[in-house]
């Protein structure tokens, strides 16, 4: 027991109710354990993979995972750390990234242990008189306790009344589910909370809760994310997964090696005090955390070419073997053929870049944003990870 409740509270912030899950843990009874995640973006990154490392934890005690999708909530908008009311999204943008984050979790979680679940299936069929009913389970004053409406009630940023539902709706789930556990980030704790309130108002038994860290993106600083561009997306090539891995700073590769690593702590110290003693270069370590996150998404031998692909281009200055080619049968302006190339999301992105000194043509920096290609074959480099290959007939 004391081997698996390491394990579980790796890298955890908060566990609530330690006691509870203790004996759901031995009673030898199947026993569950949550996680919501709303489809709000057609692909997961490492921040998301977290939470997902932690559901694979708990398989491993013996649990059988609820992997909410929540379908419902998202029309919603969970509310959480935003200063203004989310977006509503569409049902067919819901069930499209409801089907990616499928084939994307079983990288991870063992399918026979789990239960994909969505939420409308039980919340659509509450109808009016229950939300009603629900609402009556909370008050205003409750909610506005929660940091993020509270500051936005100071500072009269509207909160719409959809947003208090969000919390009751996420405690639903756990009443219905009848989860043992639910595990969330800390900025989840007061909706994590409303379950075990929930749960108790029903009469049933109340989830024990685990919250994880908000892992931190490239920076270093600030939380992992899409619209930070510090992110590293489990869907983005092999080499470019590495290659982001290896640009995170030497302290914050043990932040990810707790988090993101399945590595036993032991062997994380172990690794720790060598490279402290002078023994094992960061790099060396950086390297294999790489191996591993890229092999987990794909296989051993991408994750071997990526690698080598890294040393190639940053070690040795060299180019990629592997080049996204682009080809015209005309003289073709620069910034076309970096969007068309996918080295850059826009010509104004590449007119930015090129003012940076970022941008080479065949290793010379280009300085005339307004260039153009003519006949030949080019390598277009865009900051140092970045190339695509120009052919003008």
């Amino acid at each position: 027991m004391e081997k698996i409740l390491a394990e579980i509270k790796r890298g955890c912030s908060e566990l609530i109710d330690e006691e509870g899950l203790v004996k759901t843990i031995k009673s030898g009874k199947k026993w569950y354990v949550k996680a919501g995640f709303d489809p709000t973006a057609p692909d997961l990154h490492l921040g998301h993979t977290v939470l997902i490392n932690k559901l694979k934890a708990f398989q491993d005690a013996g649990a059988t995972v609820q992997f909410l999708i929540g379908d419902f909530t998202a029309t919603i908008g969970d509310p959480t750390g935003k200063s203004e009311t989310r977006k509503k999204l569409s049902t067919e943008t819901i069930l499209e990234n409801a089907k990616t984050y499928k084939e994307q979790v079983f990288k991870i979680l063992d399918e026979s242990k789990t239960e994909v679940v969505f939420n409308s299936e039980w919340l659509e069929a509450l109808g009016a008189a229950g939300m009603v009913e629900l609402t009556t389970l909370s008050t205003v004053a409750r909610m506005l306790e929660r940091d993020d409406f509270e500051k936005r009630y100071n500072a009269k940023t509207p909160i719409s009344i959809s947003e208090f539902l969000y919390p009751l709706l996420q405690g639903y789930d756990s009443v219905h589910l009848e989860s043992d556990v639910e595990i969330g980030g800390t900025d989840q704790k007061f909706n994590l909370l409303m379950g075990r309130t929930l749960q108790k108002t029903y009469g049933k038994k109340e989830q024990s809760v685990l919250m994880m860290p908000i892992l931190e993106g490239l920076d270093g600083v600030q939380k992992m994310s899409k619209s930070l561009n510090n992110y590293i997306g489990i869907a983005e090539a092999p080499e470019t997964i590495f290659a982001k891995l290896m640009s995170i700073s030497d302290d914050l590769m043990w932040r990810y090696y707790e988090l993101l690593s399945f590595v036993s702590l032991d062997d994380i110290a172990s690794l720790k005090a060598k490279v402290e003693r002078g023994e094992l270069h960061p790099k060396k370590v950086k390297e294999d955390l790489g191996l591993e996150i890229v092999e987990r998404f794909y296989d051993k031998d991408k994750a071997l070419f990526a690698q080598n692909e890294f040393n190639n281009v940053f070690k040795n200055d060299g180019i990629p073997t592997d080049l996204e080619e682009v080809v015209y049968d005309e003289a073709v302006w620069i910034g076309k053929a970096a969007v068309d190339g996918k080295v850059t999301p826009s010509s104004s992105e590449l007119r930015r870049m090129v003012s940076q000194g970022a941008v080479k043509i065949d290793g010379e920096k280009v300085s005339d944003i307004k260039l153009e290609l003519t006949s030949g074959e080019y390598v277009l480099q865009v900051g140092k990870r970045k190339f695509c290959k120009v052919i003008v007939k």
